[in-house]
């Protein structure tokens, strides 16, 4: 995979991750979604984490840190947004504000990170 297109994923996947809050304030908003829990909880359902999964990255590159960095705190992501999902869709409009406000901002945030330090990387050639 040319870096060209590694970047291209790793920038796509910081948009992608940003709209997530959205979805979820809306699920939190009406109580319910189109999306399902248990895969929103996957972080192997998106189309950054069928990447990451892929053949398309070379064995060196999932051996580094960077990727591995990424690849946890991108799980992580997804499974905060499976459970504020879930507290949303059962009428704990509460407990998922709450969610949402806190750990999952967080979380969201620390990975976002996480990709802008992986493209720099990428872009510096490394």
């Amino acid at each position: 995979m040319s870096k060209n297109e590694m970047l291209e994923e790793v920038q796509n996947a910081i948009r992608a991750h940003g709209a997530w809050k959205l979805r979820l304030k809306t699920a939190i908003a009406t109580g319910s979604s189109s999306l399902k829990v248990d895969d929103v909880a996957r972080d192997d359902c998106c189309d950054f984490g069928k990447w990451l999964y892929s053949n398309k990255i070379s064995p060196a590159t999932k051996q580094g840190m960077p990727f591995n960095v990424v690849k946890r705190l991108h799980s992580e992501f997804h499974q905060c947004a499976g459970s504020v999902l879930r507290e949303a869709t059962v009428g704990k409009r509460d407990a998922a504000k709450n969610m949402l406000d806190g750990p999952f901002t967080d979380k969201s945030e620390t990975l976002v990170r996480a990709l802008s330090k992986w493209k720099g990387e990428i872009q510096a050639g490394q």
